[in-house]
């Protein structure tokens, strides 16, 4: 084997190291992590069923960015829509079925429904914590259909 000229061999290792650099996973920290998950599925359990609206409120920012169309942004304008929303389906509820938390963000997968004998919907929530706060929400929604092209269900 050719020994390669030291200048080639410094050059090809420093490629190297910065290809790794670039590629390299961040460090995760996983008790924040957890401490946003947490945050984000009492919040969601306070104000999406039982509807203590002003109290599971106060982990949002007063900031709050919504992504949603439906919805302004700010922490007063998210609690009075879904008032009025609760007021009108004092049923509805959403069941977690999976989530999971990265970084800032915690994700949630959510069956919707406004009262026992809706199918509801499907949704997948989107929420960014910062610094013990609910700074940001984007969601994608999808109505539970009658029938399905295959028996693997939407949950």
């Amino acid at each position: 084997m050719t020994r390669l000229p030291n200048m080639i061999h410094a050059a090809l290792l420093g490629a190297c190291l910065l290809s790794t650099a670039i590629h390299a996973k961040p460090v995760r920290n996983l008790p924040e992590e957890q401490a946003n998950h947490h945050l984000v599925l009492d919040f969601y359990d306070k104000f999406f069923n039982q509807h203590r609206t002003m109290e599971a409120a106060i982990v949002v920012s007063d900031d709050y960015r919504q992504h949603n169309p439906e919805v302004a942004d700010g922490k007063a304008p998210f609690v009075d829509y879904f008032s009025r929303y609760f007021k009108e389906h004092p049923h509805a509820s959403a069941r977690v079925v999976r989530s999971v938390a990265q970084d800032d963000l915690v994700w949630l997968h959510v069956h919707s429904k406004e009262s026992a004998q809706d199918r509801g919907q499907a949704v997948v929530d989107v929420f960014r914590v910062k610094d013990g706060q609910i700074v940001e929400h984007w969601d994608v929604i999808q109505d539970v259909p009658e029938t399905s092209a295959n028996n693997n269900g939407l949950f």
